[in-house]
């Protein structure tokens, strides 16, 4: 089982953007210093859910800061980047860290954000299919051309060539969030593992996983590297760490309402659709619920009990919910010292 962090770079209430990102790249190194498998970094435009605008470039720090852990984004807002751009992006991280970098990517939202970068509704609502599989041709090519409605190139030669890793293990690893049966297709159909996120739970996420499976197979990929491929599907959920389950509960119900309440409530549609948010208070009740927040015991077992149920055996856990460096800090550091053993 390979558990790592999910680091959005939150402004909590009162916050600064540089105490936040601060704490994103403390909490990163703490992860290493924990043992754990892998840094995730999140990328949000404008809103204080997350002040990390550029999760590759955050990536990029990170991995020249540490040694072993890999770090990945969940991910990158593929509609308001090229795709080649990203695909040497991430070519250039893979090879410059050893093979350490995991590119994650997804749809994002209907936001502002689409309007400031250029990149139209359209890029959103129906052009996403057509980016990725540029960008996933740009990892797996050394040559790549588009004649697409969104992208039209001629033939250019891939450099660097992100299969060139010295020690020979090929391409960059590429994980695609999934929130709908038709993003779990587009996962399935280009053979790439997905990020479910942590608003679902355990039957949601096997339900997606079972369907994976079945559009693998059904797209002609073969039956041992759809297991294989399988094997690196990733579950986002929260870890709240403490002595007593009911302070770890506390603890987030102190601090995540309003971060949720102030950084989900900020985003602004770019054609001015109405948009509903969850209740904060009941959501980060839900997220309590559904995740490791309590003893460590209590985490493993949480961790265990999605394992067996979806299938899924790494994880992207956020463990900034106090808001707080020097409780981040700590959490991680339980989180590695505490459960990581029970789940051996």
């Amino acid at each position: 089982m390979r558990v790592g962090t999910f680091v959005p770079a939150a402004q909590f209430p009162g916050q600064g953007h540089s105490e936040a990102l601060h704490r994103a790249v403390r909490s990163a190194e703490a992860a290493e210093e924990a043992g754990l498998d892998a840094v995730w970094l999140a990328e949000h435009h404008f809103v204080p859910y997350g002040v990390c605008p550029s999760a590759i470039t955050l990536a990029a720090l990170l991995l020249g800061r540490t040694r072993r852990i890999r770090v990945g984004t969940a991910v990158s807002v593929l509609p308001t980047a090229h795709p080649v751009a990203l695909g040497e992006q991430a070519a250039l991280l893979h090879i410059a860290s050893g093979g350490r970098f995991t590119l994650g990517v997804g749809r994002g939202g209907p936001w502002v954000d689409l309007e400031v970068f250029g990149a139209g509704l359209e890029a959103y609502e129906r052009h996403f299919p057509e980016s990725l599989e540029v960008l996933l041709r740009w990892l797996r090519q050394d040559r790549v051309a588009a004649d697409g409605e969104r992208h039209r190139f001629r033939e250019v030669p891939v450099v660097p060539r992100p299969d060139e890793l010295i020690d020979g293990s090929g391409a960059p690893e590429a994980v695609l969030a999934c929130t709908s049966p038709g993003s779990v297709r587009l996962a399935a159909a280009h053979g790439v593992p997905m990020l479910l996120g942590m608003h679902c739970g355990d039957e949601e996420k096997a339900e997606m996983t079972a369907l994976w499976r079945r559009e693998a197979l059904a797209a002609g990929h073969d039956p041992d590297e759809v297991e294989r491929i399988a094997d690196g599907h990733v579950s986002a959920g929260v870890a709240q760490l403490a002595d007593h389950t009911a302070d770890a509960v506390e603890v987030l119900l102190k601090a995540v309402p309003g971060w949720l309440r102030d950084g989900l409530g900020a985003h602004v549609t770019v054609d001015g659709r109405p948009r509903a948010m969850r209740d904060p208070y009941a959501y980060t009740e839900l997220l309590c619920r559904l995740h490791p927040v309590g003893t460590p015991r209590l985490a493993a077992d949480r961790l265990a009990a999605t394992a067996e149920r979806t299938g899924i055996r790494r994880f992207a856990l956020l463990v900034e919910g106090s808001g707080q460096l020097a409780a981040t800090e700590e959490n991680v550091h339980r989180l590695g010292a505490e459960v990581l053993p029970l789940l051996r």
